[in-house]
């Protein structure tokens, strides 16, 4: 399997390990990025991607590819995306897919000529042991009709400075840091509600990457865990003067069109980090954290404990045991046409909810999503 990469970042970097680990013929004939953060990484674990090329077109008309894989920053992927469609290629796009409404409506116009089959995306937790086992629980009937969901994504101050430093700090290349970081879990929460968001509200801001609670200003600190992770293009070494424009904490109300409600919460400054959910339906609760390995289930009637279990995860995997699934099922999809548990469309649905958030946060309103889903529909040419 010939691949060509644009945009071969920290993220594209280990997944060209992961996929070369997953199939002996997984070949990376190439890579299009000037500043490639990524290349060092190949590097040190010897995975070989190919040739750098001058432009993404002269890839691939002289790579003879079977997949173009993007990761170059968010506000660059609907033309990349189009470039390969154009020319007949599949596609697998890193999170999120565009960074806004404008930008999803060009695509789901391109996904409406082209096919939803030819674009896969890396909602890579759509492929870990825990969800997979929540939406088990789900459809064997232990949950019941979802009424409610309450859930998180917390990151570590590490982490925090990091989006404070990288590209990912300027909305007009991120989208947004709920859209950027957070459009994962949306995902996940879309697939367990079986329907789309109809009502969204928000509140956030900044209260914690501010000048007033720099370390440095309190006498001598050691701020290296500001600085663990690096940076790669437009990165900037300042965290609590960071020049970007995102939130570091931001909170959402959300009712679906069946009537059940959800209720999420990021924040990027929690030093005991958590990733959690309890998911309420008429016959029990389901409740886990991706980040504490645990899943549990409970009967609604008896309180009895249906399913408690943990998990372990290998070295290798950045996403809980799901980077290495992900990579194994999107070959599988390739070669002989197996499945995949999330599409393009579903990445967009998340994507529309992020930046719903945003302007319900924003505009101090209730956001009506019905007139979003509309020209979503007709995008896609859903009814023609």
């Amino acid at each position: 399997m010939r691949v060509g990469i644009i945009g071969l970042g920290y993220r594209l970097g280990y997944l060209a390990r992961v996929f070369s680990a997953a199939r002996d013929d997984f070949e990376i004939v190439g890579y299009v990025d000037p500043a490639p953060a990524g290349l060092p990484y190949t590097a040190e674990h010897g995975v070989s991607v190919g040739s750098q090329y001058d432009s993404l077109e002269q890839m691939i008309d002289e790579g003879n590819l079977d997949l173009l894989m993007v990761g170059s920053p968010n506000h660059l992927h609907l033309e990349h995306i189009r470039i390969g469609l154009e020319r007949g290629m599949k596609i697998f796009a890193e999170k999120p897919v565009v960074t806004s409404v404008e930008d999803t409506m060009a695509l789901a116009e391109l996904i409406g000529k082209y096919g939803s089959d030819n674009v896969m995306v890396g909602l890579v937790l759509r492929y870990a042991p825990l969800y997979v086992d929540l939406r088990k629980a789900q459809a064997e009937g232990r949950l019941g009709d979802i009424a409610s969901i309450e859930a998180s994504e917390t990151i570590p101050p590490y982490h925090g400075a990091f989006f404070m430093r990288d590209w990912r700090r300027y909305q007009q290349y991120s989208g947004s840091f709920m859209l950027e970081k957070c459009c994962h879990d949306l995902d996940l929460y879309n697939g367990v509600m079986g329907c789309r968001p109809r009502f969204v509200a928000s509140f956030g801001g900044r209260k914690s990457f501010t000048p007033e609670n720099a370390p440095q200003d309190a006498g001598a600190n050691d701020l290296t865990v500001y600085h663990r992770k690096p940076s790669g293009w437009m990165g900037s070494d300042k965290v609590f003067d960071s020049d970007g424009d995102i939130i570091d904490f931001q909170s959402a109300l959300v009712q679906y069109e069946n009537g059940a409600a959800l209720t999420f919460h990021t924040n990027m400054n929690v030093p005991d980090d958590f990733r959690r959910f309890a998911v309420i339906g008429a016959k029990g609760m389901a409740e886990g954290d991706f980040i504490r390995n645990y899943f549990k289930v409970t009967d609604s009637r008896t309180s009895e404990r249906l399913e408690d279990k943990t998990y372990q995860v290998s070295e290798l995997s950045q996403h809980y045991g799901a980077d290495e699934q992900m990579a194994e099922d999107i070959l599988k999809h390739m070669i002989d046409g197996v499945p995949l548990p999330v599409s393009v469309t579903d990445a967009l649905e998340a994507g529309l909810l992020a930046l719903s958030m945003d302007e319900a946060m924003r505009t101090k309103s209730v956001i009506d999503m019905t007139p979003i889903w509309q020209r979503f529909d007709a995008a896609l040419g859903k009814g023609r």
